[in-house]
C-alpha cells in the first residue's frame, strides 16, 4: 500500500501547468502497438498535440523508442534477435522509418523535426555534455522538436542506459527541463499490479524521494525493460535538476496537453526544488574549481547586482589552466570570490579574448561560440 503522503491531494498540479520546456518520453510497446508495426494514427495524435504546446511558446523534446521493434517489422522477423549486430542493423532500419514518420506528421504543422541520437559518453565528456546541450536548446529556440534516442547501432550492453526512461531524465537534466512527462501503456503508477489486484489505487502524487514507491513498483514492474520501476529511477533522476515527472497513459485522450495545462491525469512524482535551484546548487558545492577570473568592478556589478552573464570585455586576467565546461572562479580586484560558474572557452582562448567586447570573439578566435564567456544559467553567486 501507499504511504499516506503518496494518495494525499495537495494540489502540486501548478508545478506542471504552464511548464515552459518538456521532457517527453514514448515506450515502445505505444509506438509500435504493442510490437505490430508503427502505430501512426497514435503518433500523429500525440504529434498534434506536441505541435500545440510548440505554438503555445512551449519547448519540447521528445525521447522516442521503437527503433528497435520498427525494424524488426520492416524485416519481417517475429522474434527479437539476440545477436547484438543484428539489433543494431533492426536499430538502423528501424530509426530510419520512425524518423520519416515524424517528419512527415511535424510538417503538417510547419515544425521541423531533427534527430539526435546519444550515448554514456555524451553525457559523461564534459565538452559533448555541453555542445549536446546548446544544441538542443538551439533546436528549441528555432520551434523545432529534437527527437532523441540511444545510438543503438554503437552502444553495447555494457554501456548502454538499459531504457528510455533513464534517457529522458538524463536529457531533462541536459536541458533544465520543468518536466518529464513518461507515456506508458497504464493509466499512471498504481499502489499494486492492476492487473492482478481489482483494489488496486492509482496514486495522484508523491514525492519522487518517497522510499515507499519502490515497493509499489515492484522488482520488475509492469512493463518488463521499462517498468515502473525504471520510472521511479527515472523520476528520482530528473529530481536531481528540479524536473517533475509525470507518469500517464499515452493512450488516454489528449494526455499530453491535459497534462501539460496541469490535469489531474496520471501520477506526479514531484521533485523538492526548481531547476535553476537545482542547478545552482550542483555548481555550488559538487564540482572542484580549474581556474580563476579576475574581474573588473563593471563585471563584478553586473554579476553581483543585475544577474547578467559575465562577457570577456568584463575579464582583467586569467590564472590556471581550463577546458571548455571547467568550474571557474570569478573574483574582484581584492581577491574576493565573487561567482563561480561553467566557463564556455579554455583558458587559453580567455586570455586571447579577455578585456574584448563579444562582437571581437570570431575575428579573435576565427569563431564564435558563444557570446559569453559564462552563462548567467551556469553561474552561482556565493
Amino acid at each position: 500500500m501507499s504511504s499516506p503522503s503518496c494518495n494525499k491531494r495537495s494540489n502540486k498540479r501548478h508545478l506542471v501547468r504552464n511548464s515552459h520546456r518538456l521532457v517527453i518520453k514514448i515506450g515502445s510497446a505505444l509506438l509500435t502497438n504493442d510490437g505490430q508495426s508503427l502505430d501512426r494514427e497514435s503518433i500523429a495524435d500525440w504529434s498534434r498535440q506536441i505541435a500545440a504546446l510548440i505554438k503555445n511558446g512551449q519547448e519540447v523534446v521528445l525521447v522516442s523508442s521503437g527503433a528497435v521493434a520498427a525494424g524488426m517489422v520492416r524485416l519481417g522477423w517475429k522474434e527479437r534477435p539476440t545477436s547484438i549486430h543484428e539489433l543494431q542493423a533492426a536499430a538502423a532500419i528501424g530509426q530510419m522509418g520512425l524518423m520519416q514518420v515524424y517528419e512527415e506528421i511535424f510538417a503538417q504543422y510547419d515544425i521541423p523535426t531533427a534527430q539526435i541520437l546519444l550515448d554514456h559518453d555524451d553525457f559523461s565528456n564534459r565538452q559533448r555534455y555541453l555542445n549536446a546541450r546548446s544544441t538542443l536548446r538551439t533546436l528549441s529556440d528555432m520551434g523545432a522538436v529534437p527527437i532523441v534516442n540511444e545510438n543503438d547501432t554503437v552502444v553495447t550492453d555494457q554501456i548502454r542506459f538499459g531504457d528510455n526512461d533513464t534517457l529522458g531524465a538524463l536529457v531533462a537534466n541536459l536541458i533544465e527541463a520543468d518536466v518529464l512527462m513518461l507515456l506508458t501503456d497504464q493509466d499512471g503508477m498504481f499502489d499494486a499490479d492492476p492487473r492482478n489486484n481489482p483494489n488496486a489505487k492509482i496514486i495522484h502524487e508523491c514525492s519522487a524521494i518517497d522510499t515507499t514507491l519502490d515497493a509499489m513498483a515492484g522488482d520488475g514492474g509492469l512493463l518488463g525493460r521499462g517498468g515502473m520501476q525504471t520510472k521511479v529511477k527515472a523520476a528520482r533522476l530528473a529530481a536531481r535538476s528540479g524536473a517533475n515527472t509525470v507518469i500517464v497513459g499515452g493512450r488516454m485522450q489528449n494526455a499530453i496537453t491535459a497534462v501539460a495545462n496541469g490535469d489531474e491525469l496520471g501520477t506526479l512524482l514531484f521533485a523538492g526544488q526548481p531547476p535553476l535551484a537545482a542547478r545552482k546548487q550542483w555548481l555550488a558545492g559538487h564540482l572542484q574549481d580549474c581556474g580563476e577570473l579576475l574581474l573588473d568592478d563593471g563585471a563584478v556589478k553586473a554579476l553581483r547586482d543585475k544577474g547578467k552573464s559575465l562577457l570577456p570585455v568584463g575579464v582583467r586576467q586569467v590564472k590556471g589552466q581550463f577546458t571548455k565546461g571547467d568550474l571557474v572562479i570569478c573574483r574582484d580586484h581584492k581577491g574576493r570570490e565573487i561567482a563561480r560558474g561553467l566557463v564556455n572557452y579554455s583558458s587559453d582562448e580567455a586570455r586571447q579574448i579577455m578585456g574584448h567586447a563579444s562582437q571581437d570573439i570570431f575575428s579573435l578566435l576565427g569563431y564564435n561560440d558563444f557570446d559569453e564567456l559564462i552563462h548567467r544559467d551556469n553561474l552561482v553567486i556565493p
